[in-house]
Parts: C-alpha cells; structure tokens; sequence
C-alpha cells in the first residue's frame, strides 16, 4: 500500500493540483484518497499502510486519484469527510471545507481569553457543515451552541453532523442571516469564519474553490460585507464581558483600513494560519 500511495503523490504533484482543502502536501492527499477507495479510516496504522493491495482495490484507488486531478474536486469531497479539531465531519459540496485555525484555539477552550467553565451560551454565525459549533460543544460539555446559517443546504449538512456526534441537545441549527433570527439571545462568545473574499482575489482562486458554495466564500469588493455586519450587530448579542472571535483571512489588512480605531487583538497560531481577531463587547461597545 505504502507504493501506491507514493505513486498517487507522485500522480499529484506532476499535475500541480491544489493541496489546502484539509492537507498541505502531495502525500498527505494521496494517503487520504488511497485509504478512503480501500475502506481504511483516514488514521491507519503502519502495519496496515505494509499490506498488499488487490489489483481491483488498486484500480478503484488509481480512479479516485485521476477524478481528483481531472475534476480539479477538492479531497474531502470525494470521500465525503474531512477532519477539524480532532474530530471528523461530513461534507459535500453544499458546504465549505473545515480548514480554519480557529481549530486550535477551540480545542484550547479559547483560553487564555476566555474561561472555559464559564462559558454557558455560544453563537456560531456561518455554521456550513457545524464544525466549529459541534467543536465548541465537544471542548466547551458545559455550553449550549446555536449555529446558524443562510443556506438551508448547508444546515442539512450540518444535522448529519451533529446527529453523527450526538450532540442535538446541545447544538441549536437555526437558519438566519448573521443575527436576523436572534433577536433578544445573548452570547458568552460569538465565533465566526464568515464569507471574507473579495472580488478581485475570488477571481484568482485555484479551480478547487469552484466547487466550494460560492456563498461561503464571496463577501463583496473588498471581502469585508459580512464582517461588517457582525462587527455592527454583535454588541447587543454579547453578553457582559463575552467577546466576538472572528476569522477574516486574507482581508485582515482591509479590515485594519477600514476600522483604525478598533483595537483588534490579532491570534497567533502554534499550527500556523492567521487573519483571526478577538475583541470584546466592550470594546465594540466603545468603539
């Protein structure tokens, strides 16, 4: 098996296929693809990676690898799940891929900002599969989460993820445009990977983006639509001393152009990845 992973990468690479939909390198995709054809669990151990494989198991995994290269289809769709925070989720193309370092930062239960046990109500704005609503609940036992989203197909995905963790009465689907639906609900912590691509940069993405739901990703000229929205509205869904925590990618340098004032507290990450903020309703408030 260890060969025709190899081979795969080798395929990948030769084809200059994108790799950010859940891996970053050649033989972390193909071991992915290669192990989802044969039936084997994304973390299979080295005595099973010596095996023999199958001349129809080899074809089955060759033919996931070509559609992968020929169709430009991101990973994580052609197996129909992805990782995020340790934990695994459903998706398919009504949904972005998990990929955000607010990951981190939720598995560490958003300390030092925040602390943990405290933590009793959780909003998640542009929930897609639930990923980051189903994480906060599973590293946050004593919150409730209320994840919402626009797109009814998403928030389809995003019940077969929460029924796969059994966490239905701990994590409230709700369809909203950012805050339309919430009227009066208040929140400890407000987290956020909304659309944040602009225009210009939508246009220069790779081809694996094209089949990611354009409305997970595109968020006006400058990518700041949809953050602008929180950032007005949030205030009055904090509670006191509760925080906003929002991912905003490569539009943080638009963002700090737009808002001097605002006193962004930008996170750094042990894994990598950035263009996340914190800010508390106080300083919202202020500002």
């Amino acid at each position: 098996m260890g060969e025709l992973i190899r081979a795969s990468a080798r395929r990948l690479s030769r084809a200059r296929v994108f790799f950010g939909h859940g891996t970053d390198n050649a033989r972390d995709e193909a071991a992915s693809l290669v192990l989802h054809a044969l039936g084997l669990p994304p973390d299979a151990s080295a005595a099973i990676l010596r095996r023999r494989v199958p001349a129809h198991a080899q074809a089955a995994a060759r033919e996931l690898v070509a559609r992968r290269i020929a169709e430009r289809m991101p990973a994580p769709y052609l197996t129909g799940t992805t990782g995020f925070a340790g934990l695994r989720f459903t998706v398919d193309p009504r949904v972005l891929i998990p990929r955000s370092p607010l990951a981190e930062l939720i598995e560490r239960g958003f300390t030092p900002w925040v602390e943990p046990r405290a933590v009793r109500r959780v909003l998640d704005i542009g929930t897609g599969s639930g990923c980051i609503a189903i994480a906060v609940a599973h590293y946050l036992p004593r919150a409730r989460v209320d994840a919402v989203d626009i797109s009814a197909e998403a928030l389809a995905v995003a019940r077969l993820n929460v029924r796969r963790h059994r966490l239905g009465r701990r994590v409230r689907l709700i369809r909203s445009d950012n805050f339309s639906a919430l009227r009066g609900r208040t929140y400890d912590i407000i987290v956020t990977n909304p659309p944040y691509v602009g225009t210009r940069e939508l246009k220069s993405l790779p081809p694996e983006y094209r089949h990611e739901p354009r409305v997970a990703l595109a968020s006006g000229r400058d990518g700041l639509d949809a953050v602008r929205t929180i950032l007005r509205e949030a205030p009055r869904h904090l509670a006191p001393g509760g925080v906003l925590v929002a991912e905003v990618g490569n539009s943080e340098r638009a963002l700090r152009r737009a808002f001097p004032r605002l006193p962004f507290l930008w996170l750094q990450f042990a894994r990598g990845g950035g263009g996340v903020f914190l800010l508390s309703r106080e300083q919202l408030l202020k500002h």
